[in-house]
């Protein structure tokens, strides 16, 4: 399932049309946390992305202490330290997950805010969202965790809830 855009452009001298067409890649865009869940999410997105000549945004979020106490004379090397210590996170985790070489592009994002919301935004370019979940409740795996719930009800985008082991059993 590759798309395909289209347009068309008058060449002034000689009133000639021509078409030319660019193979875009369908985007899946991944949450990812570290967790097993969502190595299990990332893996069936890349499984998806390879079954569809698409290309994965693993997308990671960090969040900034705002108590105002906390913020102290070094404040600005610790939102770097954070940020950077996300960025080396979420790039073990797309180590250990998939590989170093997937078989479609894989591109880390590492972006600041809240899970739920860096999530909905990034469903605004995506063709495909996928989060793992790790909610319990009355029955152990049968409801959503707050962010997969809240992605799922805001995403831009279709969405794919993957829960741990659900890729295995549908793996070569």
């Amino acid at each position: 399932m590759r798309f395909t855009i289209q347009w068309r452009t008058a060449m002034r001298t000689n009133r000639e049309e021509t078409t030319v067409s660019e193979s875009i890649e369908p985007l899946i865009v991944v949450g990812v946390d570290g967790s097993d869940h969502s190595k299990e999410a990332l893996r069936w997105g890349v499984a998806q992305a390879k079954a569809i000549g698409g290309r994965v945004h693993a997308v990671m979020s960090w969040e900034w202490n705002t108590n105002p106490f906390a913020v102290g004379a070094g404040a600005q090397e610790d939102l770097a330290t954070a940020e950077e210590a996300a960025r080396r996170k979420l790039a073990d985790t797309v180590a250990e997950s998939v590989g170093t070489s997937p078989g479609v592009p894989v591109f880390r994002r590492v972006e600041q805010g809240t899970p739920a919301q860096v999530l909905v935004d990034a469903s605004a370019e995506a063709d495909l969202m996928v989060v793992g979940t790790r909610g319990h409740g009355g029955f152990k795996g049968a409801l959503l965790g707050s962010v997969s719930q809240q992605v799922v009800q805001y995403a831009a985008s279709t969405v794919v809830v993957v829960r741990e082991n659900d890729y295995n059993d549908y793996a070569d």
